[in-house]
């Protein structure tokens, strides 16, 4: 073998275990994908590959027969002090000084000491801190610089070792000079190499990066639209569904309730719309299709939408790829719009015919009083008649004057009160009216009732009009039950009777204005009792069962204190 091929063999035994490194590298990576340049197992497998290198070096290294030593695992030593870590250059430096003290135990200490190199291992670890934060031009010229020292090394040890007994040659000048560069080559290449490695790997780690942030940001969207109150879908120019949010799909659901993405995403958009908006859909795509965006109401069966159709643009391409479809579902406030309107009409009315029932007092009591005038005057025969229409009138003004207690939305003072003191003011007035009927009253009040903000003159006509309406439904015998109760932030006060309960088709209207069960009622009582209650921030509700007695409770919340700052 002549001094080429042994130069040749040492390039490709240097550069072996590093040209299985990236190989290395791919297959050790984790299973998330991510490479092990960024764990810990790099180190390990860079000198793993550079001590192979060194071995192969040493185990395969041959003097030549013109005396030259060609030995080229300085190379995998300069790479794996110069790339790995601190830990993992000593390693490498160890196990290099170990191999050639193994392979040239023959040699004296200087010896050893020349041909190793060692007196370099202390700069070319102070050097790898600069190497590694520098670029790929001054990563080679740093390289360089210690391969050629190594390789010169190598030719004066070949050159003035004791060890080599052969004479100088003329070829050995040449050869020494062609191992040299060889070494520079095979360095420069080895370099290189490992340089496109790294960044093949911060490629793979930075295209992991961005496709995990890619992934996020397409889940965050998902959740967004998923999320939105508004019915979401996208086109492509087949009018295909590409993406549907999960509002828009509940909605596809009511005609077709087992429908999931998988049977609606790449689907006709025709096939889950009603046929007569077919046509006018297409004409929006088109126009979308154009560039031209367009909003309108749409009516479908019992739903009114406010659609908006508009373009996807490519802004690289500057082409329409698509068609965003957006939605929203306005029946709700449709109908309260309907309600509201209707509400000022009947609000107008109202106004209207309490101005009307006002007029109508002022000639109701000019009549009673002459009424009563011609009464005084006219014989004891016609008392009966008289007093029949005079009771009339006296009914027609309790009912004007319920009515405009119902209809008046006046704002109430209120002020801070116990509902026990006002439902003992009453109980005189009630007890009379129960032993009047022949039946009793038991009060439950809680001790420790908070007191509330009330209007003191509603709430004493809150509770005469129910614990009234409760006695007059009960026959002799019956027991009227006042209770109160807190739960909470709420303030509960209950009227009970036992009389013979309220049917469950009347419990809807007991509320509404002139509904009654009574033969002598007007049906406004109930109503202005819920209006009271409304101004107190409070909620009535009735709880009846037919032939065990009726209950109606009223929740006023307490109100809290304001904090001061």
């Amino acid at each position: 073998m002549n001094a080429v091929e042994h130069i040749l063999l040492q390039v490709f035994l240097a550069g072996f275990g590093l040209i299985l490194f990236p190989y290395a590298v791919r297959y050790t990576a984790d299973e998330s994908g991510k490479p092990v340049l960024f764990r810990n197992s790099y180190n390990t497998i860079l000198a793993v590959c550079c001590i192979l290198s060194i071995l192969l070096c040493h185990l395969f290294q041959s003097g030549y027969r013109d005396g030259l030593i060609f030995d080229l695992g300085a190379l995998p030593l300069l790479i794996g002090i110069l790339y790995g870590r601190l830990r993992t250059g000593i390693i490498i430096a160890a196990a290099a000084l170990l191999i050639h003290g193994i392979f040239r135990y023959q040699l004296d200490f200087s010896q050893l000491l020349l041909q190793t190199g060692v007196i370099l291992y202390p700069f070319i670890f102070w050097a790898a801190g600069c190497f590694k934060r520098s670029g790929v031009q001054r990563k080679l010229r740093i390289f360089n610089l210690f391969v050629l020292v190594f390789c010169v090394l190598d030719v004066l040890f070949s050159t003035f070792s004791g060890w080599n007994t052969i004479p100088d040659t003329p070829h050995k000048p040449v050869f020494s000079l062609v191992y040299v560069i060889a070494g520079l080559a095979a360095g420069s290449l080895l370099l290189l190499h490992i340089e496109t490695t790294h960044d093949h790997i911060r490629d793979r780690e930075q295209a992991r990066i961005m496709s995990r942030k890619y992934e996020l940001e397409r889940d965050k969207f998902r959740q967004f639209l998923d999320n939105v109150p508004l019915h979401v879908l996208t086109l492509d120019t087949r009018l295909e569904i590409v993406l549907i949010n999960e509002v828009m799909l509940q909605f596809f659901r009511k005609s077709s309730p087992f429908l999931s993405f998988k049977d609606v995403v790449g689907e006709g958009i025709e096939n889950f719309i009603a046929p007569n908006l077919v046509k006018r859909f297409r004409e929006r795509i088109e126009m979308a299709l154009d560039g031209q965006a367009s909003q309108e109401s749409v009516h479908s069966g019992p739903y009114i939408f406010y659609s908006h159709i508009s373009p996807i643009r490519d802004t690289y391409k500057e082409e329409i790829v698509g068609v965003l479809v957006i939605s929203q579902d306005m029946t709700e406030i449709e109908m309260l719009r309907s309600e509201l309107g209707n509400v000022e009409r009947l609000s107008l009315v109202g106004q209207m015919a309490a101005s009307i029932t006002h007029e109508i007092r002022n000639p109701m009591a000019v009549v009673r009083g002459f009424l009563q005038l011609m009464r005084e005057k006219s014989p004891g025969s016609l008392d009966h008649y008289y007093r029949i229409v005079m009771e009339e009138l006296d009914r027609a003004n309790s009912i004007i004057s319920d009515f405009l207690s119902l209809a008046q939305n006046r704002i109430v003072e209120k002020e801070e009160h116990h509902l026990h003191d006002i439902i003992y003011e009453l109980t005189p007035l009630l007890w009379a009216d129960a032993n009047l009927r022949g039946q009793s009253i038991e009060l439950k009040l809680d001790e420790d009732l908070p007191k509330l903000n009330l209007n003191p003159k509603e709430m004493k006509q809150l509770i005469l009009n129910l614990s009234r309406n409760a006695m007059e439904a009960m026959d002799d015998k019956g027991v009227l039950t006042l209770k109160t109760a807190s739960s909470g932030e709420q303030v509960l006060f209950e009227v009970h009777d036992t009389g013979p309960g309220i049917p469950k088709n009347k419990l809807d209207k007991l509320f509404e204005p002139f509904f009654t069960t009574k033969s002598t009622g007007t049906g406004l009582g109930l109503a202005l009792c819920l209006s009271i209650v409304e101004r107190h921030n409070g909620t009535i509700t009735v709880d009846s069962e037919e032939g065990k007695g009726t209950a109606f409770r009223v929740a006023f919340r307490m109100e809290r204190p304001m904090l001061r700052s």
